[in-house]
């Protein structure tokens, strides 16, 4: 009426529809005054009777379980640890049958040496990569029972040619997925290269995980950044789902994440805007730094009796790394750790520093420490941003009594303004009464140069301020 007066004046004047059919039946002979006045009397009976009943209704909350296929399923998030490990003899087993070919079928040279390469680790023991132990996995849960599906933009190859899930016949283009030819009795591995709509790809996997909490759904950004596509999905449904309407998903978020000076398209999976939705344990929000870690973080989405939406910021440069390397016994015992202590501190009383950190960095702190051979600065890495395991970290800090409130730092490697550092340095300062300093790259309208020169020099930078040089005569 405000800015349409004249037709919306036309329209109040228009009978209803209502009154419209009501006099046609009644020129028709169809029905009699008297059949309508007893209909609309009968209709609001009925509306009166329940309003009645919705007043006097008292609504009672089931909060001891879900129903149908939810059945035993939890609602509240645990630290509890969950037995993640994996017998030996079925790794090995896996790896076995992962390097077996169908008589006739001829995959590219490379990728036959490769899952040979891959079984051969498993078998002796040797470091394994991200990849081969991403395979055991997945393999593992599907000898167990549990079906694994995966979509992604590039998830049958992997946008970084690690996983090659998916083999394909050089001469004939047939195609063999080993994981789905593990054993007779295992369940399904559904994986699927999708379309570049992450809005609709995305909500499609959430809806997924909705019906089957028993069925591990994951969805794969080519790179972290691509996740823009489908905040919508995000804000609305994976993030506040379970605030508004109690309804809880397993979903897993891939994302590749990792400064190595890609550009500003290809570096960040924003993980500040994961990080600014997390409240009451909505969400999980992880940055594993090891294959192992891996290993046991996406067995644990599956073994424990809950279900919440897991965001796990992957790796690129690490899928290959000589440090990032885990081996067989590391997947038969332990867990996922959501804080990982310094196992290479040889006296933490000769500890005056601690560098709180998350992800690929860590490598590089490892390595400029080891090259400026400092002994006094230990590195701790948060493997779960959310829900932060604060009982844990406290525990680590109280193994280093020669660390002062004001020898604490948190190194990042994304801008001042993006990455961990503004959530960590509030849930330390309102939690733990510590307040944080903060090393890494200034603020930023943007996630990450499009120089890698520039970037190169911003790592040294952010090195230099993680490791300043000592006085002389000081002590290392």
């Amino acid at each position: 009426a405000f800015t349409q007066p004249i037709m919306y004046d036309l329209i109040r004047k228009h009978p209803t529809v209502t009154k419209i059919y009501r006099e046609r039946l009644l020129e028709g002979g169809v029905i009699s005054e008297s059949e309508i006045e007893q209909m609309k009397q009968e209709i609001e009976d009925i509306l009166e009777r329940a309003q009645v009943e919705a007043k006097e209704l008292q609504v009672k909350f089931n909060q001891t379980g879900f129903k149908k296929v939810w059945t035993g399923m939890q609602r509240n998030f645990s630290f509890d640890p969950v037995d993640t490990a994996a017998p030996e003899e079925m790794l090995k087993m896996i790896a076995t049958k992962l390097a077996e070919l169908p008589e006739g079928f001829t995959p590219h040279g490379k990728l036959v040496r490769l899952m040979e390469t891959r079984r051969k680790l498993v078998h002796e023991g040797k470091p394994m990569d991200w990849g081969t132990v991403e395979a055991l996995a997945y393999g593992s849960l599907l000898v167990e029972g549990t079906p694994v599906r995966l979509t992604g933009q590039d998830s049958q190859r992997g946008t970084f040619s690690h996983r090659h899930a998916v083999l394909t016949d050089i001469n004939t283009e047939e195609e063999y997925t080993p994981l789905d030819h593990i054993n007779g009795d295992q369940a399904r591995f559904c994986i699927y290269d999708s379309p570049l709509a992450e809005a609709s790809v995305v909500g499609f996997e959430y809806g997924y995980s909705l019906g089957d909490p028993k069925m591990l759904v994951m969805w794969e950004a080519q790179f972290g950044d691509f996740v823009n596509g489908a905040q919508v999905i995000i804000d609305q449904f994976i993030a506040s789902a379970q605030a508004k309407w109690d309804r809880h998903s397993g979903l897993v978020l891939l994302l590749p994440h990792g400064y190595e000076g890609q550009g500003p398209e290809h570096s960040s999976a924003r993980v500040e805007r994961f990080l600014q939705l997390c409240a009451e344990e909505n969400i999980q929000v992880a940055n594993p730094t090891t294959p192992a870690q891996y290993f046991h973080m996406i067995r644990r989405q599956m073994k424990r009796s809950f279900r919440k939406p897991l965001i796990v910021l992957t790796p690129k440069s690490l899928l290959r790394h000589p440090k990032a390397t885990s081996v067989i016994s590391d997947l038969t015992t332990g867990c996922f750790n959501e804080i990982l202590d310094d196992a290479e501190v040889s006296s933490r009383d000769a500890v005056t520093r601690v560098l709180l950190c998350s992800g690929k960095v860590y490598y590089d702190l490892a390595k400029q420490r080891e090259e400026a051979e400092r002994t006094d600065t230990a590195i701790i890495r948060v493997e779960q941003l959310y829900p932060l395991h604060t009982d844990l970290i406290q525990e680590i800090l109280g193994r280093y009594p020669n660390v002062g409130a004001d020898s604490l730092l948190w190194v990042q490697e994304e801008p001042k303004n993006m990455g961990a550092w503004m959530h960590m340095s509030h849930w330390f300062d309102s939690r733990l009464n510590i307040r944080l300093k903060y090393v890494g790259r200034p603020e930023s309208p943007t996630p990450a140069v499009g120089s890698k020169a520039i970037h190169d020099r911003e790592l040294i930078d952010l090195l230099l301020g993680a490791f300043p040089p000592i006085p002389v005569g000081a002590n290392r």
